[in-house]
């Protein structure tokens, strides 16, 4: 079957959902693609809440979150059950469903294809490939969707955000967690997960530490970790061992750009303000661009790429120039990567150390932010009005005022 329209949206997950609905409510007509038989995503499987206090000002579950995204869908065409194949640059989108395979030809096309899980098995620890070790996202899956227990005792790698949630969950459903294990010398989440999750329910969290062996015969048996200096390399006599039967990895994300590899990316898909690609016919938001930590700022994030997508679907928007944003001193993310000095910005801001209280600029624009208590997990957001075109290129900076660590 072939279809002709203005924008295709890829994923329906919080980024797709927003972009659809904004490049609906900009005058396009959509088709939204998604994988699955439901919009979503991840999004199904997080009942806990703390999702939309942003984005939709109430305090949602994952499912509530996605529920009040969908209900905004109704008027858009969405085709379930499919797989996208190819994306052409002749704007032709080839995918595959039960029915067969369908093509789609397209003005604009928006990337939501969101960010798959690193498995353990993608880190130097050595022994065999046993049961018992699960991504995070896959036990989360596990427990809350197909009512099904991982294990009777664990040991969770990586204190990340979903980690750490997957921490308290674990004991919630009656399996002892005997520790959350950190490679970084700080959490690697909120810090409000670090108080609701982990020391609401005197779970033990060792930062500056990893796992250096797992050891069992078909099941895990043991998980042996030690602490690690500047280097990330094992002190020798700091070994640990937890007699469990289950670990569960939460050791990051990787931007999904496939079919559309093809675009700049490293290792998500560079984009600037305007979320438009290095093909300006292609825009892409949320976590396949950048790993962000709140879904609100990947919804916004969707809603806006939706927006331009429209536009330029119309013949409404072109993009003029491209700023280039440049990481400065103690800066580690930065997004997005070009500024389209016309329009409005957001910056979003991973610092690269602990700081007590830290200043960020933008310059040479004048901007400062003063953020207190600044740590790398969790995002600054600077906005940045329309600037002098005659610019070539912006830095962040961070200077440090009072650091933790020194």
């Amino acid at each position: 079957m072939k279809y002709n329209t203005d924008v295709v949206v890829i994923g329906g997950g919080a980024a797709g959902m927003a972009a659809a609905y904004s490049a609906r409510e900009n005058g396009a007509n959509v088709i939204l693609l998604e994988r699955d038989e439901d919009t979503g995503g991840v999004l199904n499987q997080c009942i806990h809440n703390g999702f939309g206090l942003q984005y939709f000002k109430k305090d949602l579950t994952g499912p509530e979150f996605k529920e009040f995204a969908k209900e905004r869908l109704k008027d858009i065409d969405i085709l379930f059950g499919t797989y996208v194949l190819e994306i052409r640059k002749d704007k032709t989108i080839i995918f595959v469903d039960k029915r067969g395979i369908h093509e789609i030809q397209t003005k604009a096309l928006v990337m939501a294809t969101g960010a798959r899980e690193r498995h353990l098995n993608s880190l130097p620890v050595p022994g065999k490939r046993i049961t018992g070790i699960f991504t995070a996202g896959l036990a989360q899956r596990f427990i809350n969707l197909e009512n099904l227990k991982p294990g009777s005792k664990a040991v969770i790698l990586g204190s990340g955000d979903i980690g750490l949630i997957m921490a308290r969950r674990l004991t919630l459903e009656g399996i002892k967690v005997e520790a959350v294990l950190e490679i970084m010398p700080y959490p690697g989440g909120l810090e409000r997960n670090v108080q609701q999750c982990l020391k609401d329910f005197g779970i033990p969290l060792y930062l500056s530490h990893t796992v250096i062996a797992v050891e069992g015969d078909r099941r895990l048996q043991k998980v042996i970790a030690a602490e690690v200096d500047y280097k990330w390399d094992p002190i020798p006599g700091t070994e640990k061992e937890f007699e469990v039967d289950t670990l569960i990895t939460s050791v990051g994300l990787i931007p999904q750009i496939k079919p559309a590899d093809f675009l700049e990316a490293d290792p998500g898909f560079i984009v600037s303000n305007t979320n438009q690609t290095s093909e300006d016919w292609i825009f892409a938001a949320g976590n396949c661009t950048v790993i962000f930590d709140l879904v609100d700022y990947v919804a916004k994030e969707g809603e806006k790429a939706g927006k331009y997508a429209a536009l330029y679907a119309k013949g409404e928007y072109t993009q003029s120039k491209k700023v280039k944003v440049r990481k400065g001193e103690n800066i580690g993310i930065l997004h997005p990567v070009y500024i389209d000095p016309t329009q409005e910005s957001t910056l979003y801001i991973r610092v690269s150390k602990v700081f007590d209280r830290a200043s960020i600029k933008v310059e040479p624009l004048g901007v400062e932010v003063i953020e207190n208590d600044a740590r790398p997990p969790e995002m600054v957001v600077i906005k940045l009005k329309p600037f002098d075109e005659n610019i070539d290129e912006i830095e962040v900076i961070a200077d440090e005022l009072i650091s933790k660590l020194g």
